[in-house]
């Protein structure tokens, strides 16, 4: 009941058309995992062009994208980024990386994530008052050999709000949104006893935090949860527990920002993580959308 109510108090929000696209997902999808190389840190041609392809959409959403170029080894990456509502006042950074790790298409890790976010990114462009600031950010070198380094690019722009003083009230990653089976024993975790609590079917998205990540995630977790019309898992534990911090997120904690992961799930679920088989037919559009959905109607709450 709950749940209904709230949903209703926001339904005044929203025209039926403002939901997400399963055409243009899979458009994006498509044009992120068919470029001439896969877009790893080896193949720049490849990289740039997925960059390219991301600052256009993020231009036709309504964003006046930026880019936020960097060296690495005498070679130039880049973030891109668009801003949706007020100019000034606190900010939440929702972030995907683009790049790839090693030589496979990287459909679900991480086409899915950056196909959510310039969907997002064109529904956010329809909304006509947005009460904060929402930066969109596209990142590189998340994947190895640079995770967990200074050179990836969420840890550039993290590093770079910190500098300039940004007040930020939050970051999101969407990291791999696009695998789901309802099939039983489909589901791993990290410690088996989680099975009892969660269960054993990949259906569902996850809402990942650290322990003490602040006002912003408990706002962010509770909400999603209710908005989202595919099951919703709220999951917080110790930063050092294996895959809590396995995106982007965990940079803005270096900077003392609350950040979250939303996730499939990863290699917990999807056994194509990091193979030539995470390829776009293994995806599900329909709840890929539902999720964007969800994380559109959060952001208009918060």
């Amino acid at each position: 009941m709950v749940r209904l109510l709230f949903l209703a108090l926001l339904l005044p929000l929203f025209s039926s058309a403002q939901t997400a696209d399963t055409v243009r997902l899979r458009r994006d999808l498509l044009a992120l995992t068919t470029t001439p190389e896969p877009r790893n840190y080896l193949h720049e041609a490849s990289l740039n062009q997925a960059a390219a392809y991301i600052k256009a959409q993020l231009g036709a959403a309504g964003a006046q994208p930026t880019e936020q170029p960097y060296t690495v080894n005498g070679r130039t990456y880049r973030n891109i980024l668009g801003s949706f509502g007020p100019a000034g006042g606190p900010r939440v950074v929702v972030g995907a990386h683009y790049d790839v790790c090693g030589e496979q298409p990287g459909a679900d890790d991480n086409g899915s994530g950056v196909a959510a976010l310039l969907e997002l990114a064109r529904l956010l462009g329809q909304q006509k008052q947005l009460l904060c600031r929402i930066d969109v950010v596209a990142y590189t070198l998340e994947e190895p050999p640079f995770f967990r380094t200074q050179q990836m690019g969420s840890y550039v722009h993290a590093q770079s709000l910190h500098a300039a003083a940004v007040p930020v009230r939050g970051m999101i990653a969407l990291e791999m949104l696009g695998y789901y089976d309802d099939r039983k024993g489909t589901q791993d975790y990290p410690l088996g006893p989680l099975k009892l609590l969660f269960g054993s079917r990949g259906n569902y998205v996850t809402v990942a935090q650290k322990f003490g990540n602040g006002r912003f995630g408990r706002q962010f977790a509770r909400r999603y949860q209710a908005a989202a019309t595919l099951p919703v898992k709220r999951f917080k534990a110790p930063a050092w527990l294996p895959g809590i911090d396995f995106s982007d997120h965990l940079n803005y904690w270096h900077f003392g920002y609350p950040a979250l992961l939303l996730t499939d799930t990863a290699f917990y679920r999807n056994k194509s993580y990091h193979e030539p088989t995470d390829t776009l037919a293994r995806l599900d559009m329909r709840r890929l959308g539902l999720a964007v959905d969800a994380v559109l109607t959060t952001l208009c709450a918060l």
